[in-house]
């Protein structure tokens, strides 16, 4: 299954418990019913890095459902989520509750990006860790 283009990013690796991925796919903000199309920057099981070319009235911690269409509609990853940051154009939220069937295509995206199975566990075992 193709599921678009990503890139590992190694940057910070040391430090973060989770890769980061950067994946160009459509991606929404329901923020309190609004939707806002944004640009995804980056994913990992902690989170999600988007960018608007508008800026956006969020506050930090406010909660958004994030949506990452990865073929049409009908396959996204679907999460709830909590502004933890923002810097100029970038919002950088926090995932909290995925779903099984999210986190299984979220999972699937990481492991096709890390292409190394002990990696992919450990960052599963600290994804489950923070639970």
């Amino acid at each position: 299954m193709n599921l678009g283009r990503f890139i590992v990013n190694t940057h910070d690796t040391e430090r973060r418990r989770f890769t980061r991925i950067s994946f160009d796919a459509k991606t929404e903000l329901n923020v309190e019913g609004a939707i806002f199309d944004v640009a995804l920057v980056d994913v990992s099981f902690n989170g999600v890095l988007v960018k608007s070319d508008i800026p956006l009235a969020f506050d930090i911690g406010q909660e958004a459902e994030v949506t990452i269409h990865l073929l049409g509609d009908d396959i996204a990853i679907r999460t709830p989520a909590t502004l933890a940051h923002k810097r100029e154009k970038e919002y950088g939220f926090l995932i909290e509750n995925l779903d099984i069937d999210s986190l299984t295509l979220l999972r699937r995206l990481v492991e096709l990006n890390l292409g190394d199975e002990t990696l992919l566990e450990r960052e599963l075992d600290h994804f489950f860790d923070n639970d």
